[in-house]
């Protein structure tokens, strides 16, 4: 049976390197042999890593990151009302992200083998 893991990051994903580690181990699990469904709710200040186009001068960035994500078949939303909070709900997103709610949030939860938050 496939084990579901949920991570749910608030951190903005510049000033500190929580946002960068939830990605980091979001793809670590993606990539395991073990192939569990991997699913990230981005919240609060950590919608703004579902934008594209930024670079922070050190390399590819996370951008690159959430696409590799995508990729491997990684599940990636934007909480609603953080992004429409924020002014992100109608911009263009990176390919693959989408506007995701609380609701569905719960149900990840509910059904999930494991949750991390960063």
């Amino acid at each position: 049976m496939t084990q579901k893991i949920v991570i749910i990051v608030h951190a903005a994903p510049y000033g500190s390197e929580r946002c960068l580690s939830a990605l980091r181990v979001a793809t670590a699990l993606a990539g395991h042999d073990a192939r569990p469904e991997v699913k990230v709710f981005l919240m609060s200040d950590a919608t703004v890593v579902g934008l594209p186009n930024q670079h922070d001068g050190t390399g590819p960035g996370l951008q690159a990151m959430v696409e590799t994500l995508v990729a491997e078949g990684v599940t990636i939303r934007l909480c609603r009302t953080c992004a429409l909070a924020r002014g992100l709900a109608e911009l263009t997103l990176i390919n693959g992200v989408s506007i995701g709610t609380l609701p569905e949030l719960a149900d990840w939860t509910l059904t999930a083998d494991k949750v991390l938050t960063f």
